[in-house]
């Protein structure tokens, strides 16, 4: 039996009216999912106020509201407990209910704009390698041990969170990567977890029409490291220029990696073709099956983590040459008149400049890059004339296309990515909404050798078009247009 006292540990109380030693049946944020003796927390979203739906849960059985604001009517029967900040309440009462689950394992958050799935997901590949269960909480899927369940968020909610660890706690989980977005962190769902180690990966443009600037978006990501205890360690790319500054309050073990810097973890690029990278990683050789300087960065962190949960170094190199690319990252196929066509997630403007540079670097010259890209909907619209600019000038030719539209006009969002094309470029770019319609358009002014470059969508198989998603899945569009066109 739990108690509602019980599960109210941590937690900033305002006022309590009514008894807080009755029983509870489950927790709640959305007062649809409320029944018979459960605790509806209501919280004020950025879509709408759950205080307003105080009362349909009491209608549905509730035995106990958790609010910031008290109703008028106090229904007797059911306890009320007024709170400072509900979403952080939502969070300890979810770790309390399921027993505190991130304490016994060993969790470690990743946070940053780009790389944040790579690290996490190699890491769980290179753990699951050297013999552990291990647990993945990620933007692509959730992994308890060999269980795949779909993902829904970059960072799930706060009750989601809790219910997956304890689930990998009764799957014998010892370890545990998890995502941390900017959304998570602000929304507070990852506070009253126990956090064994995070990681900074960089910080670039993105999601500002959440945060209301860069400087919050940084201090958002930031606040991940000053709540990090001191058992934990704190490892940053010291590299990106505000990589010292995740650190500067952390409690936490402050470590370092980086590929130019000097730093406690070093890597040095040797060779970078198509088929992988061979790096230099304190005086060890390593052949890996990843490309690109970003990968590099990737590859260091991973390298690092492992060095400080205890894998043995050699062990570690072993598995690293090993480790598969995750879906929709730098994910490339060559068809039989050789192709290369190469998809990816870039859909900020570092990581498709990243993306683009990484494929200049590899190629001769001679080959034509075709690069098409989009721009979501409902998203950031500051970046769109970035992503154009960074386009046109990195690419032979430019296909501009729908990503995700959600709720926008999709030819508003090209019009608004083709103000960034600077004006020497713009006779190599196009437009054609169509997403697939664009696909087939840059495999057909392919050649031999020339490289496409899908980007934008990566691991995602749907497109999201008038609040409707439809099946999509650019890495089989593209594989079924090329077979088709090379028949």
């Amino acid at each position: 039996m739990i108690v509602l006292k019980d599960i109210l540990y941590r937690v900033n109380l305002e006022k309590v009216v009514g008894n807080t030693s009755v029983a509870i049946s489950n927790i709640e944020f959305d007062s649809r999912n409320v029944g018979l003796n459960d605790v509806f927390v209501a919280i004020k979203g950025t879509v709408s106020d759950g205080h307003e739906y105080i009362k349909n849960a009491a209608d549905q059985g509730a035995i106990a509201i958790v609010c910031e604001t008290l109703p008028e009517t106090i229904i007797n029967g059911i306890t009320y407990v007024q709170v400072t900040d509900s979403q952080r309440a939502l969070a300890y009462m979810a770790a309390n209910f399921h027993e505190n689950p991130s304490e016994a394992i060993k969790l470690v958050g990743v946070t940053g704009t780009n790389g944040k799935t790579t690290i996490a997901t190699l890491l769980y590949q290179l753990f699951t390698k050297a013999g552990f269960e291990v647990g993945l909480l990620s933007t692509v899927k959730v992994m308890i041990g060999a269980k795949e369940y779909p993902a829904t968020h970059t960072t799930p909610d706060s009750l989601t969170i809790n219910n997956y660890l304890a689930k990998m706690v009764q799957a014998g989980v010892e370890y545990c990567f998890m995502e941390v977005s900017s959304h998570g962190i602000h929304q507070k769902r990852t506070e009253g977890l126990h956090f064994q180690g995070g990681i900074f990966t960089n910080l670039s443009h993105d999601h500002l029409d959440y945060h209301s600037s860069f400087k919050e978006y940084r201090d958002v990501k930031k606040s991940f490291f000053d709540q990090l205890p001191k058992s934990a360690f704190a490892l940053t790319n010291v590299d990106d220029k505000n990589g010292s500054v995740m650190l500067q309050n952390t409690q936490a073990r402050k470590l370092s990696y980086g590929l130019q810097n000097y730093a406690d973890y070093k890597a040095q690029i040797l060779e970078n073709q198509f088929t992988g990278l061979l790096l230099k990683i304190d005086s060890h050789e390593l052949w890996v099956k990843l490309i690109g300087n970003f990968n590099a960065y990737n590859l260091l962190a991973i390298y690092a983590t492992a060095d400080l949960l205890g894998l043995e170094t050699m062990e570690t190199l072993q598995l690293m040459s090993t480790l598969e690319s995750v879906n929709g990252r730098f994910q490339y196929t060559i068809s039989k008149g050789k192709i290369t066509a190469i998809v990816d997630y870039a859909h900020t403007p570092d990581a498709l400049k990243n993306i683009l540079e990484t494929i200049n670097a590899i190629r001769t010259g001679n080959e034509a890059l075709i690069t098409v890209v989009g721009c979501g909907g409902n998203r950031d619209a500051e970046k769109r004339p970035k992503m154009g600019q960074i386009a046109a000038s990195l690419s032979t030719k430019v296909i501009f296309t729908s990503d995700n539209p959600r709720n926008e006009d999709p030819d508003a969002i090209i019009a608004q990515i083709e103000k960034g094309v600077p004006a020497e470029h713009f006779k190599k770019t196009t437009s054609v909404t169509d997403r697939k319609q664009a696909i087939k358009t840059a495999c057909l002014l392919a050649s031999e050798g020339d490289i496409i470059l899908i980007a934008g969508k990566g691991h995602e198989t749907y497109q999201e078009i008038k609040g409707e998603r439809k099946d999509f899945d650019d890495f089989k569009i593209v594989n079924e247009m090329l077979t088709h066109l090379e028949k």
